[in-house]
């Protein structure tokens, strides 16, 4: 293989042969996370899904694109397809089950394994072969945006709901990624933020799940976290990557970053001066993979792969750790999916039968003061109140469900005879606040005119979001030389 095409092994992104250039992917490509693009947000941390991609259309869109790398490449090496599926694949079709925090208060491991192997069903029908699930974080703080995602505060409870899960995937020939590794929240519940945690807080909390997820769950794949551990970034520490998962665990999968986390190091971290150091410092301290939001970034992070800056014996470790999970999964024997499982499994549609099982377990009464519940026969009048009773919201990561019904809907059509009205209230936004004018803001001294930052953010200082290397900087970067205003 020449550089350029070990790069490529270790190179993912969003995005299809519609979206890039096929001359620009002749020397091939780790994988797409297909009909997905950056939202192009400030963070760049964020993904848009085209859940409205009729499944049988994502089958044949990830088969061209498999046949275009099989036939069209010199080495002909296939794709991984990957994809999101916490609580059910973020899909058009897909049955969307429970959130994590919910499957996790059923304590019921053989539901969840059960909830599990239905996704992965419709999963690898779609051609999808990698899934950056589960999050298996601790949720050591409830004011932390991702909790909901997560299985809870008990590292044994995490650990147990993980391996169910995992197991039901590699089982059936689907990688798993565990994420993210490790500990993504920090103080106050802060996303992505520094962490100064002795060895023993995560070797008997935050590593548990982790490691439960390898040895007993058989996950081939680890997804590192956007925050530093003492002062090192996740995805280029040496001692989580190289020695704790790779030596101490015996890993033999591949580590993938985060999306965008390798350049953190540079408006994040601080603990790299260009994008070609962080790609560099996270190859030659135990990433395999690096996750970016466009296809244009590979400019930033190719030149230490073509010039020394990796080391040649890091790169060829983690192309046999990708190539090696790629014959695993049977891609070189059979790099198509039959197109026949899809259509048979759109008509048997038999997934929402678990999800409402899964439901019902995952409730928990906390109260039920007077024996209120369940309602009374007597009753004439039932008053539902507030936004979320006809949202009918599935939580984060999800799809468009099949045929969601909200909470007013569904008090009706158990309501029978009795009165339901519906008052919207108060609502889940308030608009009585001020914006604070652009002219009395400034970063550094420098006056903030309403437009993006004139310069790049920096680590820790930019509130509840402080990861700010977005998708425009970077490509304002390869464009001109230097960050846009």
């Amino acid at each position: 293989m020449t550089p350029e095409e070990k790069f490529w092994q270790l190179f993912m992104i969003p995005g299809d042969l519609d979206q890039v250039n096929k001359n620009q992917l002749k020397q091939g490509l780790f994988g797409f996370q297909v009909s997905a693009a950056s939202k192009g947000d400030a963070g760049g941390q964020l993904l848009s899904y085209n859940t409205k991609e009729q499944p049988l259309a994502l089958t044949r869109k990830i088969n061209a694109i498999q046949k275009f790398f099989v036939e069209e490449t010199r080495l002909g090496i296939p794709i991984i397809a990957f994809d999101e599926a916490l609580h059910g694949l973020v899909r058009e079709g897909a049955t969307s089950f429970p959130q994590s925090i919910a499957l996790a208060a059923t304590w019921d491991t053989a539901l969840m394994n059960k909830v599990a192997s239905a996704i992965a069903i419709e999963t690898k029908a779609r051609g999808i072969r990698d899934i950056l699930t589960p999050v298996v974080n601790i949720a050591s703080d409830v004011r932390w945006g991702r909790t909901e995602e997560t299985y809870g505060e008990d590292p044994f409870l995490s650990s147990e709901m993980g391996v169910a899960f995992v197991k039901a995937f590699e089982q059936r020939g689907i990688i798993t990624t565990p994420k993210h590794f490790i500990a993504n929240v920090g103080d106050g519940g802060r996303d992505s933020y520094p962490i100064h945690w002795n060895d023993r807080l995560m070797q008997e909390i935050y590593l548990v799940p982790f490691k439960a997820c390898i040895e007993r769950g058989g996950s081939r794949s680890i997804m590192t976290a956007y925050n530093s551990v003492d002062g090192q970034a996740s995805s280029a520490n040496s001692k989580l990557l190289q020695q704790v998962l790779k030596s101490d665990w015996a890993f033999k999968g591949f580590v993938i970053s985060d999306a965008n986390a390798v350049g953190g190091e540079v408006v994040l971290h601080n603990t790299a001066k260009t994008y070609a150091d962080a790609g560099a410092h996270a190859i030659n301290n135990g990433l395999d993979v690096i996750f970016q939001t466009e296809h244009a970034h590979h400019r930033l992070f190719m030149p230490p792969f073509l010039d020394g800056g990796v080391q040649a014996d890091r790169i060829d470790e983690a192309v046999r750790r990708v190539l090696t999970a790629k014959f695993e999964l049977g891609l070189f024997e059979q790099p198509y999916t039959d197109e026949s499982v899809i259509i048979a499994l759109l008509k048997k549609n038999n997934h929402k039968n678990i999800a409402q099982e899964a439901a019902v377990k995952s409730m928990v009464l906390l109260k039920n003061e007077q024996g209120i519940l369940p309602l009374s026969s007597k009753l004439r009048k039932i008053a539902v109140i507030g936004e979320e009773a006809v949202n009918g919201r599935l939580g984060g990561y999800s799809g468009k469900g099949n045929g969601t019904t909200s909470f007013l809907e569904g008090i009706r059509q158990r309501a029978g005879r009795i009165e339901v009205k519906y008052a919207f209230g108060a609502g889940i936004h308030a608009d009585s606040f001020e914006i604070v004018p652009p002219a009395n803001l400034s970063h550094y001294g420098r006056r903030i005119e309403g437009r993006i930052l004139q310069q790049p953010w920096h680590g820790g200082r930019s509130g509840s979001y402080p990861y700010r290397c977005c998708s425009r900087f970077f490509l304002d970067i390869i464009r001109t030389g230097r960050p846009g205003e």
